[in-house]
């Protein structure tokens, strides 16, 4: 993936995923949803801190989790260099949040199927591969966040569609929230996925002559 622009971001540490077109589609649609200033945000999964930022320059509360040291790290030295308040903390989705609640939750999670190699993404990975179907952490965001929302909260989540957007869609209405994608974009694929089409032709995933992939934003409101 590429094409995003960095906005408010100086600088991306050796390992720490950048922002690239999923961060683009996911910031849109955050500028779309206008969350007034003082509004409570949360970006699950930061990375960089490229949209944790782009919350907090429009005068949004914001709070940040990641469960990489390097973006932790990169995040605070964004958030530092521009001088934009924000709260990063380290640990795994919403560990470190229990029991808080927001009027936005980001999330741009890894989703990429990833064939099983026995353990769990290693290194650089883990800001990508996320199991044999793409949901090692989208099924757990679709439980647990939903908690984590006011009334009138909203989830923002990017994802592609090879990782089952009418699965999220359906988890979080089941979960009481009002729920639809509301932004596709098509982009080319990355060197990741170029890596790995052969196996997912086999599984099903692609057709011989896929050579795009499609990106969604769901939207997931908690009607008041």
């Amino acid at each position: 993936m590429s094409g995003y622009s960095r906005g408010v971001i100086a600088l991306v540490l050796p390992g720490v995923y950048a922002p690239q077109d999923d961060t683009q589609l996911l910031a849109e649609a955050l500028r779309e949803e206008a969350p007034p200033p003082g509004a409570r945000v949360l970006d699950v999964g930061t990375g960089s801190g490229a949209l944790a930022l782009e919350a907090a320059q429009r005068g949004a509360e914001v709070t940040a989790v990641d469960v990489s040291r390097r973006a932790v790290w990169t995040a605070r030295l964004n958030a530092w260099l521009t001088r934009l308040p924000v709260h990063i903390h380290r640990g795994n989705l919403f560990g470190p949040v229990r029991g808080r609640t927001y009027d936005v939750i980001l999330a741009n999670p890894p989703y990429v199927p990833a064939p099983d190699t026995g353990r769990g993404p290693r290194g650089r990975s883990r800001a990508w591969d996320a199991g044999h179907d793409g949901r090692l952490l989208l099924d757990r965001i679709c439980r647990d966040a939903p908690a984590l929302l006011g009334p009138g909260g909203v989830l923002l989540i990017v994802h592609s569609t090879l990782s089952d957007p009418d699965r999220t869609v359906g988890l979080l209405r089941a979960a009481g929230l009002k729920a639809a994608v509301i932004r596709r974009h098509w982009i080319g694929f990355g060197p990741v996925l170029r890596s790995r089409q052969d196996w997912l032709r086999r599984r099903g995933l692609l057709s011989a002559s896929d050579d795009r992939e499609e990106l969604v934003v769901i939207r997931a409101e908690r009607v008041r």
